[in-house]
């Protein structure tokens, strides 16, 4: 017979103010089983964790129902207060009283009543649990860091700082990510290049740093401490270990019309390329949908040219397989396409840009070397309309329904900027609202309008419309005015939602990581593990978990480093002892359980039963490895024959749970 204690947390009146904790302490005390029963205010704090540990030797508890808030938020910590007090961690239920009760309910006497069902259910389960016995596993002191922007960087130094081997995987030439196209940065105005390049320098020297530029992942298996990687290394038609980033086949070669995604297709380059000058790695690559020697066998100018002997047509693509303890996302994000806002004329006109876009035409090491010039025409533009919130906040299908976040900051930039070098150039930013959460953010914008007298109109601008004479018509509206406005821009801006990379989704399957309607990753708690993902072993980085600009993308880099190294600190982990178990002689073989299993769990063995006519059989049955299983119990449900069960969370389990609500 079970001998149970009922602690109900007040959780201050979080629970307190809508369910009456005395009088569901009383009820759940008159259950079979229960033995003592109480509330306190605090469960959670060091005085209720007493009352647990004191009550536990007091009445010799085997089992404790702990009615508070969602396990996810203190489970471990009333688990660790079980086995203090010498009851095993795995008796101990929480009935979530909060989220499921007092929080979305209104009435005092309808949250009680639900509380002390969710309670009963709990005390039903606690008389069919067994003590469990976590397993260990060992760590793999190596971590994989998701993308080469600056918080993949980041995280990877700091990996590496604290001497654990870490691998970089960037799908594009070079490290760097959308920093790298960045002329300034907010809200000192310090050059970007000056901040990130260094620190590309010194991921390309660390000896703890190896960098798979040009490399995506292609399959991920395992589990935390123990993951299997498949990178793919595409062929670059350049040996690495040969290239001294020379650069004189990027000059000579005869295929010169390839449009530069690095400067967003404002300029050209050659079949054979390097990114930028400062690009890390600083090696060439040739372009197979350009270069006229890979499509037809005619040319090879880069080969004749090239001293070191480095350029190899017959390059193939590698697959290189590593295992990591820990890994770490970094994907980023891309701009949102905006040829679907045909009111902005962005298809229409050269001369309708976005802001990223802005920066390639405004950055030195740009297509018109810093120079601000109309792609149209070349000529300088004297009227520049910026127009915020384009694919932002948005209630259609068009665009995204969360603020970007970092788009006010820019444009304010972008509009100093310009107002600083080009007095002579008048500047319109059409607005919703002007959001400046930040250090210095605020003053930063308002120097923009005060000192620099950009001209901020809060208002929507309706429709841009090309002139025959090279003009932009800009209709707009002024919301403080309440009147229309025409004007005629050399220039429109558009500051585009920002959405996470389109490689996110797919990793996403591969990592088995949760992720939002919006296709961002999921934390594993917003405020208490910001930088986790829900699957164990994966830690978030930078833009892939929602947008921020460069300092918070910095720290959040840092902190999820500083996560993945407590992780490899450890020689070992302990596992989780609910994992699924199958019953052979039920087991038919289907290997469905198999194949719902997103861990690779389940393999199937042929084993010998002997039948009751003494005779031997040989049966394909099902086999879990505990090590792998992460107990989320989809093959308990889609096994036909009720073979597979969970530890911890059975199907007897789960049924007394579902009568002691019904009753």
């Amino acid at each position: 017979m079970q001998k149970i204690g009922v602690f109900v947390c007040h959780c201050g009146t979080n629970i307190a103010a809508t369910v009456d904790v005395q009088k569901v302490a009383q009820t759940l005390k008159n259950e079979p089983g229960v033995v003592f029963s109480t509330d306190y205010q605090y469960m959670c704090s060091e005085s209720g964790q007493d009352i647990i540990k004191n009550a536990i030797a007091e009445y010799k508890l085997t089992g404790v129902v702990i009615c508070s808030c969602s396990p996810r938020m203190h489970e471990a910590t009333f688990r660790r207060a079980a086995e203090k007090a010498g009851l095993n961690p795995y008796m101990v239920e929480i009935a979530n009283i909060r989220e499921q009760c007092s929080w979305i309910h209104k009435e005092m006497q309808t949250a009680t009543e639900k509380a002390v069902i969710l309670g009963r259910a709990a005390i039903a389960k606690v008389h069919l649990n067994a003590p469990l016995t976590a397993g260990e596993s060992p760590v793999t002191k190596r971590a994989l860091v998701i993308g080469g922007g600056i918080a993949g960087i980041q995280t990877a130094l700091d990996i590496a700082d604290a001497g654990f081997n870490v691998d970089i995987v960037e799908k594009k030439p070079t490290i760097g990510g959308k920093m790298a196209q960045i002329d300034k940065t907010f809200p000192t105005l310090d050059c970007a290049a000056c901040i990130l390049t260094p620190k590309m320098v010194d991921c390309a020297q660390n000896d703890k740093i190896n960098i798979y530029a040009y490399s995506e992942v292609e399959d991920i298996s395992g589990f935390v401490g123990n993951f299997s990687v498949k990178i793919r290394k595409k062929a670059r038609y350049v040996d690495e270990t040969k290239c001294t980033g020379c650069g004189l086949c990027t000059e000579k070669c005869p295929q010169k019309n390839v449009p530069n995604e690095f400067n967003l297709g404002f300029d050209n380059r050659r079949a054979i390329y390097i990114p930028f000058a400062q690009a890390v790695p600083k090696k060439a690559t040739i372009d197979p949908d350009y270069c006229t020697m890979l499509k037809t066998g005619k040319c090879g100018v880069c080969s004749k040219l090239c001293t070191a002997g480095a350029i190899d047509y017959k390059q193939k693509d590698q697959i290189i397989e590593e295992k990591y303890g820990a890994i770490i996302v970094a994907t980023g994000f891309e701009p949102i396409k905006v040829d679907k806002y045909d009111e902005f004329a962005y298809s229409q006109s050269k001369d309708v840009v976005t802001s990223l876009e802005l920066e390639r035409l405004m950055n030195a090491a740009g297509p018109t070397k810093g120079t601000l010039l109309r792609p149209s025409d070349g000529t300088h533009p004297h009227t520049i309309v910026f127009v915020q919130c384009v694919g932002s906040r948005c209630e259609d299908e068009k665009g995204k329904p969360y603020c970007s976040k970092v788009c006010c900051m820019y444009t304010a930039k972008h509009a100093m900027l310009i107002r600083e070098k080009y007095p002579d150039t008048e500047v319109y930013v059409f607005y919703i609202d002007v959001r400046t959460p930040g250090k210095n953010f605020d003053e930063f914008y308002r120097r923009a309008v005060e000192q620099y007298g950009v001209h901020y109109i809060k208002g929507m601008v309706g429709k841009v419309m090309p002139r025959a004479d090279g003009k932009l018509e800009v209709r707009a509206s002024d919301l403080l005015l309440g009147k229309q406005l025409h004007i005629d821009a050399d220039m429109v801006v558009l500051a585009v939602a920002i959405e996470p990379d389109k490689t996110a989704r797919p990793l996403a399957t591969m990592l088995t990581a949760s992720m939002d309607t919006n296709d961002f990753f999921t934390e594993a708690h917003p405020k208490l593990r910001p930088v986790e993902s829900p699957t164990a072993g994966i830690f978030l980085s930078g833009m892939c978990q929602g947008p921020k600009d460069i300092p918070e993308t910095v720290a959040q880099a840092s902190a999820a480093a500083a996560k993945a190294i407590g992780l490899l600190c450890k020689d070992k982990l302990t596992c989780n002892p609910c994992v699924a178990h199958s019953d052979e002689m039920m087991c038919n073989g289907c290997s469905l359980c198999a194949n719902v299993c997103p861990y690779g769990a389940i393999t199937y063995v042929d084993k010998e039963f002997r039948m009751p006519n003494r005779t031997t059989a040989i049966r394909r049955v099902s086999s879990v490895n505990p090590a792998v299983c992460q107990g989320c119990g989809a093959c308990t449900v889609a096994c036909p024959s009720g073979a597979m069960d969970l530890s911890g969370f059975s199907n007897r389990q789960i049924m007394s749970e579902v009568d002691a609500i019904c009753k």
